[in-house]
């Protein structure tokens, strides 16, 4: 049993990298449907569960110290990659397209929240919101906006239910919706060319820039999202609070908008801060983890019923944009799937379309880094009135 603050943190981080190394070197395609990050909020989740580690005043000050700390700076390296004037050059119509289906996963949240708010828990919206935040962006924004709202990391147990099973059978739906994309550009009465020309333009873009990551990369980008961290933090204890918004969601307000501002200058070309933002990433999901407990999730049917009613308004609502402005099914599916599985997962569904089309998933779903914490935030502040 763990009770020192340094094992404790050394042990999770050595699991968490146990799982991505399996992830990266296995074959098997388990890790398609239950990616890493998701086995080790559960697997962390299992061995708190069965007491691998107490809650000592050690122990509970390293968590919250590293966990608040790392937060800031992970948004801000995770938004380096995220150049607002790459996105504006995507055009009206993918525009439309991506935030059709950002809007249309934000009203399903609240509808449903609406319909089934009797059955759930005590402040289920607060995990609600988290949730938006991933389905909007990514991990990284469920993340932010947990720390933002203060959600009790128990709660998060729902969270990545939802994201994990929902998501799945999400993204194999629109894999197979691949093949009615003929039909549904006719019905839509949507014009492709534009698509193809910009995919070939930022895939050109992609291949000029430097990929080698140096010490100084890292040691200066380690650097400044630390140093932004601490300053985020510092004048967020400074602004006014409210109801809704306190130190820790001004903390994540200020680390955002540094993170904006810095993609649009030099420092976005250095390459690693993926890298970096990904270590802070599954060291903050561990952390978490290792604060629930499974005998905490006692309602977990109705969850996973709510994101499959989420994701019905989603489809419903996408679709009715695709038709009044015509869209094609690249767009509504990239799009969907930019906001609900990120990064990781939009390539790959633009992948199925054509190779040339991935650089325009990858910065579709960049898009949902810089609204998701927003767009989360929102959600909740209009779950909360309901």
């Amino acid at each position: 049993m763990i009770t020192r603050g340094f094992t404790y943190i050394a042990f999770l981080i050595f699991f968490a990298s146990i799982l991505v190394l399996a992830e990266k070197k296995t074959k098997s395609n388990f890790f398609k449907y239950v990616p890493a990050i998701v086995l080790l909020y559960f697997t962390a989740m299992l061995l708190s569960t069965l007491g691998m580690w107490q809650k000592t005043d050690e122990i509970n000050r390293v968590y919250k110290s590293l966990k608040d700390n790392l937060l800031p700076a992970m948004i801000f390296l995770m938004l380096l990659r995220c150049d607002m004037r790459e996105i504006v050059k995507l055009g009206p119509k993918m525009l439309i397209g991506f935030f059709s289906a950002t809007l249309s996963i934000m009203i399903g949240f609240i509808l449903t929240y609406a319909i089934f708010k009797g059955f759930y828990e005590t402040d289920t919206w607060k995990a609600f919101a988290a949730l938006a935040g991933s389905w909007i962006g990514g991990t990284g924004n469920m993340v932010a906006v947990q720390g933002a709202l203060n959600v009790p990391d128990a709660k998060l147990g729902y969270t990545l239910l939802m994201d994990s099973i929902n998501y799945s059978i999400w993204v194999m739906f629109l894999l197979w919706l691949v093949s009615f994309a003929c039909r549904f550009n006719k019905w839509t009465k949507s014009d492709t060319s534009l698509i193809d020309e910009i995919g070939e333009k930022l895939n050109n873009k992609k291949q000029s820039m430097r990929k080698e990551i140096e010490f100084g990369d890292l040691i200066l980008l380690l650097g400044l999202s630390l140093f932004v961290s601490a300053v985020s933090i510092y004048l967020g204890r400074l602004m006014p609070n409210s109801q809704f918004f306190q130190g820790s969601t001004w903390t994540v307000i200020i680390a955002t908008f540094l993170g904006i501002v810095f993609a649009m200058t030099p420092v976005a070309k250095i390459p690693g801060s993926s890298q970096l933002s990904n270590i802070m990433l599954y060291t903050i999901v561990a952390l978490i983890a290792s604060r629930a407990n499974f005998a905490e999730l006692t309602k977990a049917p109705i969850y996973i019923i709510s994101g499959f009613v989420i994701l019905a308004i989603h489809a419903l609502l996408l679709t009715i944009s695709a038709k009044i402005f015509k869209l094609d099914l690249f767009t509504c599916g990239v799009a969907s799937l930019a906001n609900i599985g990120g990064v990781a997962s939009a390539p790959i569904l633009a992948a199925a379309y054509s190779e040339a089309l991935v650089p325009i998933g990858v910065l579709m779903a960049l898009m949902g880094y810089i609204v998701g914490t927003g767009g989360g935030l929102l959600v909740g502040k209009i779950l909360s009135l309901l």
